[in-house]
């Protein structure tokens, strides 16, 4: 019998066989983690991060110092020492875009003047095209249901199409860099279109992006086909990008991004391994798996006001009863913060606004209810050591179908305004030369004497 390449259906017997021997050999007592002291996921059981590096890219504070003592507080976000809250006031304060000078500032540590604001845009705008016939025999020729994996092949394939793309230079990789923050939204929309059209029969939009539009406004007039938008709706997601684009050295994809560079590979390969990072439904994958959780909730919840109803569902996912049985609540709690995630805080009056314009205060409403009841299930259920809030996570599903931006593009748009942190992190580890990263894993297998195969 031949079997087909990537065909479930075609798995055998055997193959059931091995995957349980591998199951049986593979499992290690959880007990001996706190035996020999091992931070899993390299936090402390209060969620607190193992120390392995340093960062002047950003700074998270969880917690504030009384009477000597480290006490839980409002959740805060520094970018380059500035704080998240201040730069997205001064933005709207000032009714412009700010992706583009976060950027600036995440890259060069420092807030652009009038002229380094617009020159940076600029080269933004001369760096955002593709290779000749590119989109043709990349993007569209191999369409993917998986917007993250199309975006990883394209990244990949540009490496071909790069005259220099081993230099790990600070000058080259900066370049690399910015041409992968200008050309991610082109990836990212380009990818959903081929797949839009090839796999789910649908027509097929390839517009070109405007040279006088913010990035946010680049992302909604590639997306529609009448290239159409509000203001209010480039602002906001303007605001979503900024508030995505970096978290500190120790997430999950950044941490990635550190690591890979820190073997001295290229700029692609790394962009690549973060991306294959983020995908994950415990971390940039979050936001789909919360909008989908709330789909989940309509067609069992009836009434969106019954508190009871909502508690009991919420309940039955915790018992691992409902949605996917996995039993996590999508978009409650996050690994660093304890009382509030800020940018959940700025995120949420901005979804607010735009569900009052859109229509869709009802659903807010009851994402306001989840949000507050959650914390209780979930304290009533499990065992805690930390507070439980929503974050950034728990809104941006909502904000983005409000935006009719298509579910399989959710986690392109985290790693479309993630790139730009990415980017910092990798040219502050290649600036900084460190070491490779190899963290130790204490080996628990006993020794065994050889037995020669005709005698097993």
């Amino acid at each position: 019998m031949n079997y087909i390449y990537g065909d479930y259906s075609t798995n055998t017997p055997e193959i059931d066989v091995l995957a349980k021997k591998i199951t049986d050999n593979s499992i290690i007592d959880p007990t001996l983690y706190t035996k020999y002291d091992v931070k899993r996921g390299l936090r402390d059981i209060d969620g607190k991060g193992v120390l392995t590096g340093l960062t002047d890219i950003s700074t998270i504070n969880q917690n504030k110092l009384v009477d000597g003592k480290l006490v839980p507080c409002d959740g805060e976000l520094y970018y380059r020492g500035y704080n998240v809250n201040d730069i997205i006031d001064g933005i709207t304060k000032d009714d412009r875009f700010g992706f583009e000078e976060t950027v600036y500032l995440l890259l060069f540590g420092e807030m652009p003047n009038e002229k380094e604001l617009e020159d940076f845009k600029q080269l933004l705008v001369q760096y955002r095209t593709l290779p000749q016939n590119f989109v043709r025999d990349v993007i569209l020729k191999a369409p993917s249901e998986d917007m993250m994996n199309s975006i990883a092949r394209s990244v990949l394939t540009l490496f071909c199409y790069d005259k220099n793309p081993n230099d790990t230079s600070i000058n080259n990789v900066l370049r690399q860099c910015i041409q992968l923050i200008s050309v991610f939204p082109l990836l990212s929309v380009y990818g959903y279109h081929s797949y839009n059209h090839y796999l789910r029969d649908k027509s097929l939009y390839i517009h070109r992006a405007d040279p006088s539009m913010s990035t946010a406004e680049v992302i909604l007039s590639l997306l529609r086909p009448d290239r159409k938008y509000t203001p209010l709706e480039a602002k906001v997601l303007d605001m979503a990008l900024i508030l995505h684009m970096e978290h500190g050295g120790g997430n999950n994809s950044t941490f990635t991004t550190h690591v890979v560079t820190s073997s001295g590979t290229d700029t692609y390969s790394t962009v690549a391994a973060a991306l294959a990072s983020l995908k994950g439904p415990k971390h940039g994958g979050a936001n789909v798996k919360v909008y989908e959780m709330f789909e989940d909730m309509k067609k069992h919840v009836n009434d969106w006001n019954d508190d009871e109803a909502i508690s009991n569902y919420l309940e039955k996912i915790l018992d691992k009863q409902a949605f996917d049985g996995k039993g996590l609540i999508y978009g409650m709690g996050h690994a660093v913060y304890t009382i509030s995630d800020p940018r959940q805080k700025i995120l949420k009056g901005s979804v607010q606004k735009l569900a009052l314009a859109e229509g869709y205060e009802d659903e807010f409403k009851l994402y306001e209810k989840v949000e507050r009841i959650a914390p209780e299930v979930i304290g009533k259920k499990r065992k805690i050591y930390k507070g439980v809030a929503s974050n950034v996570d728990f809104y941006s599903g909502l904000l983005y179908s409000m935006l009719k931006i298509p579910c399989e593009l959710y986690t392109p748009m985290f790693a479309t305004a993630r790139i730009a942190g990415w980017s910092a992190h990798r040219l502050e580890e290649l600036v900084n030369a460190g070491k490779i990263i190899r963290p130790a894993y204490m080996s628990i297998s006993k020794k065994k004497q050889y037995v020669p195969l005709e005698n097993r």
